[in-house]
């Protein structure tokens, strides 16, 4: 795991909570100035993609297809996002019945053969 690296810290060369205060005697040079604050943003860029990373690894983790669904098998129609007649959604069927699966669209996410009414 990197250093702790804060706008603060990258900026001032301390923690603002942890008091380590560093003291300049004399202002950097132009020059020097700008080689640390390089340094500081390749630093920050470098944590930046770091931390996405390893976001990306912890969503992917929960998005993979547990049932280890394919196309051909059967798999049930939830009544989710299905307008019905009945009077309240609450007396209506949470599932509607087995349906085979026809193409894989994308995480979790099937297209089914659904019959012609």
């Amino acid at each position: 795991m990197a250093t702790e690296r804060t706008p603060f810290k990258l900026n001032f060369e301390r923690h603002l909570w942890k008091g380590d205060l560093v003291v300049w005697l004399e202002f950097p040079r132009v020059e020097e100035f700008l080689t640390g604050l390089q340094k500081s943003w390749e630093q920050a860029t470098k944590s930046i993609e770091e931390a996405q990373k390893n976001m990306k690894r912890q969503f992917d983790k929960k998005r993979q297809n547990p049932q280890g669904l394919k196309v051909g098998d059967n798999m049930w129609l939830e009544n989710k996002n299905i307008q019905s007649n009945q009077l309240s959604k609450k007396l209506d069927q949470k599932r509607y019945e087995l349906f085979r699966i026809s193409k894989n669209i994308g995480l979790e996410v099937f297209q089914l053969e659904l019959p012609e009414e």
